[in-house]
Formats: C-alpha cells, sequence, structure tokens
C-alpha cells in the first residue's frame, strides 16, 4: 500500500502544533503533508522534520488527493470541511465535539476499542480530553462489569485555548500586584480559584463538558444504557494537565492489589502509587508525556466492589493530539484509508 497524503487542519493552533510534534515523534510515514489554517494564519511558517513549510488556507480544493486529515480547528470548521474530505476520498479524524455522539460515527481511543475504525464512513471522532484518560483506566478494568462510575475532573486551562492560558497568567500577576484584572475567558476570576462549571448548563443541570463524559464513556465502551454515570467538571488553575478523582462500582470483586497489577501492565498507562511514601501522580508528572498515570488506588467505601483511584494525563497530548495521531498511525496499519 502507498504512503498516505496527510494534512494537519489548524495546524497553528495549540493542539494542531502538539499533532505536528507528536507526528514526527510516533514516525508516522507518509507521502506528503500539508499544514492547513484559517485566512487569518495561511501564509505562515512551519518548520516539521528540518524542512520550512508554508500554511496553507483551508478551502475545499486544497482537500484534492489527501487520503487522511487530522483536525483539530473547531466543530464549526469541521462541520464545514468533513464534508468536503469524505467527497474527495479521504478521512478525517476529528477533534472536535462536532460529530462524536453520531450513531453512523466512531468515537475511538487508540488502544481502547481499535476495531471500531473499521466502521468509519470517512469521518473518526476523537473524544474529549477528560473522557481520553479515563477511557484507558476503565478500559482493562470493564472485564469486571462497569456498574457504576462517578467522576469528578480538575481540568487545566489549557484546554480552553491559548487565550485560556494567558488570561491564567495574566490574572495571577495582576492578583500579586493587587491589580484589577478583567476576565474575559471564564466566567469567574480563574487565578487562585476552581470554577465549577466547563462549558454550558443543560437542562439537567449538568454542563456540556459533564455530560460528554457521561455520553462519550457509554459510546466508547459500549457500557448499556443502564449503567449509571455521573460526573461533576471543574477548572482550576493549573497551566496544563487534567485530574480526575474516579470511583466505580464493578459487578464483580477487584481488590486495589489486581486493579494496579492490572493497569501496571495496561496500554498507555502508569502506576505510581505508594502513598505512604507521598508517591502518586500530579499534573507536573504528566506534564509533556504520553501516558495517563493512575495512584490513590483503594477500596471505594461507598459501593459494593467498588474501587476509587485518581488519574492525571497531559490534556493536550493524551486527550487531543497524541489520540489524533495514535488513530492516524492505526488507520494506516489496518489499511483504512
Amino acid at each position: 500500500m502507498n504512503k498516505p497524503r496527510i494534512a494537519i487542519l489548524g495546524a497553528t493552533g495549540v493542539v494542531g502544533r502538539e499533532i505536528t510534534k507528536i507526528t514526527n515523534e510516533l514516525g508516522i510515514e507518509f507521502e506528503d503533508i500539508k499544514f492547513l489554517s484559517s485566512a487569518r494564519s495561511a501564509g505562515s511558517k512551519i518548520t516539521f522534520k528540518g524542512k520550512e513549510y508554508t500554511v496553507d488556507e483551508a478551502v475545499p480544493e486544497v482537500f484534492d488527493g489527501i487520503n487522511i486529515v487530522m483536525a483539530s480547528a473547531g466543530s464549526s470548521t469541521s462541520q464545514k470541511f468533513a464534508p468536503e474530505i469524505v467527497k474527495r476520498g479521504g478521512v478525517i479524524i476529528d477533534n472536535s465535539s462536532a460529530f462524536r455522539m453520531d450513531k453512523d460515527v466512531p468515537l475511538v481511543i487508540a488502544g481502547v476499542n481499535d476495531e471500531d475504525l473499521r466502521l468509519h464512513k470517512g469521518i473518526i471522532a476523537n473524544p474529549n480530553c477528560s473522557t481520553s484518560q479515563l477511557m484507558l483506566v476503565l478500559e482493562p478494568l470493564k472485564k469486571f462489569g462497569i456498574k457504576r462510575l462517578i467522576v469528578s475532573t480538575y481540568q487545566a486551562v489549557s484546554g480552553a485555548g491559548l487565550a485560556a492560558i494567558n488570561e491564567l497568567r495574566d490574572d495571577t500577576i495582576a492578583n500579586l500586584e493587587g491589580k484589577t484584572f478583567e476576565n474575559k475567558c471564564f466566567k469567574k476570576p480563574i487565578s487562585f480559584n476552581v470554577i465549577p462549571q466547563i462549558d454550558v448548563f443543560c437542562e439537567n443541570g449538568y454542563t456540556k463538558e459533564e455530560m460528554k463524559v457521561v455520553n462519550e464513556t457509554r459510546k466508547i465502551l459500549h457500557l448499556d444504557e443502564s449503567t449509571k454515570i455521573s460526573c461533576t467538571a471543574v477548572r482550576v488553575p493549573v497551566f496544563n494537565g487534567h485530574s480526575e478523582a474516579v470511583d466505580i462500582e464493578f459487578e464483580k470483586n477487584i481488590s486495589p492489589d489486581e486493579v494496579r497489577e492490572i493497569l501496571s501492565n495496561s496500554f498507555g498507562v502508569k502506576v505510581i502509587d505508594n502513598p505512604e511514601n507521598y508517591e502518586y501522580p500530579t499534573t507536573r508528572d504528566a506534564s509533556g508525556v504520553n501516558p495517563v498515570f493512575a495512584g490513590r488506588i483503594r477500596k471505594c467505601l461507598a459501593f459494593d466492589n467498588g474501587i476509587s483511584l485518581w488519574c492525571v494525563a497531559d490534556n493536550l497530548r493524551i486527550g487531543a493530539a497524541l489520540n489524533t495521531v495514535r488513530i492516524c498511525k492505526r488507520v494506516i496499519e489496518m489499511g483504512l484509508y
């Protein structure tokens, strides 16, 4: 099979640049590569594998002859260009929320539900960042039967983009200097604060971010609708790295030691769990690296057959760019383009 011609849509954004970096790290083989953006960023330069590329404006014609597009440019852009990519015979791996819950679009975590890739009709969805790290922890434990799941997320500002990163920095400096600061990215000041809202509220009182975790978890793990799942998503004043407190009730009995052993031998997961020596994962451990870190594994006191744990990951990598590129690699290996 010939090597694919690939493109990165949204190449100048925070996640797009990470996709570019990881494409190199994972050794994705291709015949040709294009970097695409909006008209505003078109013409800028990107250096990749020692070669300088000019960023092209994303217009329908630019996708002619492209086999695989890795997209991180927002839902409206994906909705606009996905039909054009598919019409031209290409496959789009989309990092936005545009197609995640479409019944005809596979929602995939590489290493978790790769076989779902075979169902694609030109569009493959990459899950929400907080869902992504959770799936790599839950999938190896699914054989014990997930009966109930409660997740609390502590999400870094990088999940809201570069402007949010800058807002945390500038708001913090203003606070320390006793100056006033007008926040724009968040509904409340983010520095020295914790905000129990990510995205807009739904009619049921949960936010869209929280419902993404609920719905995407069911779809990726193929869980029955009767599986009880609840999530509280919180924005914290951390630049990068999402943390999650997870409580799981299983159908079958499972011990903390079994969980540690299983996760220690699972794809994409690293266990750090020795609390007596203050060894447990933090966002600093996860920043810039690939694994989802798991720790604080213990018996859940609220559930029968319950386990409580803590997991941490670099949200820009595992939650967005890394999984996108891993999916690309699997699509190439499986000959699905």
